[in-house]
């Protein structure tokens, strides 16, 4: 995530434009930065079914406790997108071996990617 924020603030936007992420990041990165979305895009989380130009509002806590994000489309249209989003193709995933294993058994990074079993 270093590249990411530091390419929004090289460009003067740290003040105006905030990075939303399912991913992971460390202290290193700096800006306004809301990680860890989860349930992840790549399972289906809400987070995949953001488009460009969409509307994201942010609301933190002074207590440390976690804040929300509000995602401001229609129930209807939140709908029609989860309807048409699909799974990401796996394909470049491993087809054997102890990769395959852990892809298969891997927990999500929210719950620490631990394997479950």
């Amino acid at each position: 995530m270093l590249k990411p924020t530091g390419t929004i603030v090289g460009a003067g936007l740290s003040q105006d434009c905030a990075l939303i992420t399912d991913g992971r990041f460390s202290g290193a990165s700096h800006g306004f930065i809301v990680g860890h979305v989860c349930p992840e895009a790549a399972v289906g989380g809400p987070i995949a079914l953001v488009e460009n130009g969409d509307i994201i509002s942010v609301k933190l806590t002074t207590n440390g406790g976690s804040g929300t994000l509000t995602l401001h489309v229609t129930d209807d249209e939140l709908n029609e997108r989860r309807t048409k989003w699909q799974l990401p193709a796996k394909a470049s995933l491993p087809k054997k071996g102890y990769l395959r294993k852990y892809v298969q058994c891997v927990q999500s990074a929210s719950n620490g990617c631990i394997t479950d079993g």
